[in-house]
C-alpha cells in the first residue's frame, strides 16, 4: 500500500518548487526576430511581450500589411520561445514526467 502521508509530501514539495519556477521565469527572458532582424522582440516566461525594436527601414507607409506580419512573426517567436523555455524548466521539477494543467 502506498505511503500517502510521503505523496502528500512530495505533491507540497513539487507545488512550491513550481512557485518559485513561475517567479523565477518573470525574470528570465528570450529574444526572437523576424524579417532577418528587421523586427525584434523581448518576451519573459510568463508569455509578456518586453519589448518591441522595428528598424527604420521595415517602416514604409506603402507596405503596413508587411510590417504587421513581420511584428506578428516576432511576437510569436517570441512567444513559442518562451513556451520552450518554461517546459525545459519545468521538466527540472516534474522530470520530464508531464502533468496536465502545468504550463
Amino acid at each position: 500500500m502506498p505511503d500517502f502521508g510521503n505523496i502528500m509530501k512530495q505533491a507540497k514539495k513539487m507545488q512550491e518548487q513550481m512557485l518559485k519556477l513561475q517567479e523565477g521565469l518573470a525574470a528570465k527572458t528570450v529574444d526572437a526576430t523576424a524579417g532577418g532582424g528587421m523586427v525584434s522582440v523581448t518576451v519573459n516566461g510568463k508569455f509578456e511581450v518586453l519589448s518591441l525594436k522595428i528598424e527604420k527601414e521595415v517602416v514604409n507607409p506603402e507596405d503596413v500589411e508587411m510590417l504587421q506580419d513581420l511584428v506578428v512573426a516576432a511576437v510569436n517567436e517570441g512567444i513559442r520561445k518562451a513556451q520552450e523555455m518554461a517546459a525545459a524548466e519545468m521538466g527540472k521539477i516534474t522530470g520530464g514526467m508531464s502533468i496536465p494543467g502545468l504550463m
